[in-house]
């Protein structure tokens, strides 16, 4: 994989002020000066730092397992894979099969990174690392989701219809689907 890297300079920060303050979310202002002399505030938003995961676990080579859960920002319920934040003392694989325990109900013998997605970098700094999850085996962990999640088994020689569904609309899933055609692919 080729890396391009820029000499550019990065805008000098003048001042940051913190707007808004969540439990999961801070807002700053930032006074920003670019290399060309132009000054702009810019708002961001910062998570946690933890970084998050989400996995594409396979219960066997033909078939993936999806959760249909709720979504607040849209109100409702959306199709992707299981996902979630990485806890203090974990590596995003360690995460990883604890997020497929608690929510899929399966551990992982074999998981694999594909790769780190931004979310959202022009004003958020969270990070998520795409895992495939390989040889499951039976295993629940207690969760924080307010009820069960719905597993939902999919073939993947039908990968494709995934996105011609209107509840299958997360991009960061859409980016692991794709992702995992690629892996597919090169297996």
């Amino acid at each position: 994989m080729s890396k391009v890297t820029s000499d550019k300079a990065l805008p000098k920060i003048h001042e940051v002020q913190l707007v808004a303050s969540s439990r999961l979310f801070h807002i700053e202002k930032l006074d920003l000066e670019f290399s060309n002399g132009a000054r702009r505030e810019f708002e961001r938003m910062k998570g946690s730092g933890r970084g998050a995961v989400m996995l594409v676990p396979f219960l066997d080579p033909e078939t993936l397992l999806l959760v249909r859960e709720y979504a607040a920002g849209t109100h409702s319920y959306q199709l992707g894979f299981p996902k979630g934040l990485i806890d203090p003392g974990e590596d995003c694989l360690q995460a990883g099969n604890r997020e497929l325990m608690e929510e899929v109900g399966y551990g992982a013998t074999k998981l694999h990174r594909l790769h780190r997605v931004g979310m959202a970098p022009a004003f958020f700094n969270a990070s998520m690392d795409i895992l495939i999850a390989e040889d499951l085996y039976p295993k629940r962990l207690e969760g924080d989701e307010p009820e069960p999640l719905e597993v939902v088994p999919w073939s993947i020689r039908e990968l494709d219809r995934l996105l011609d569904r209107e509840d299958f609309t997360e991009a960061r899933s859409i980016a692991a689907l794709l992702l995992t055609e690629r892996w597919l692919r090169n297996r």
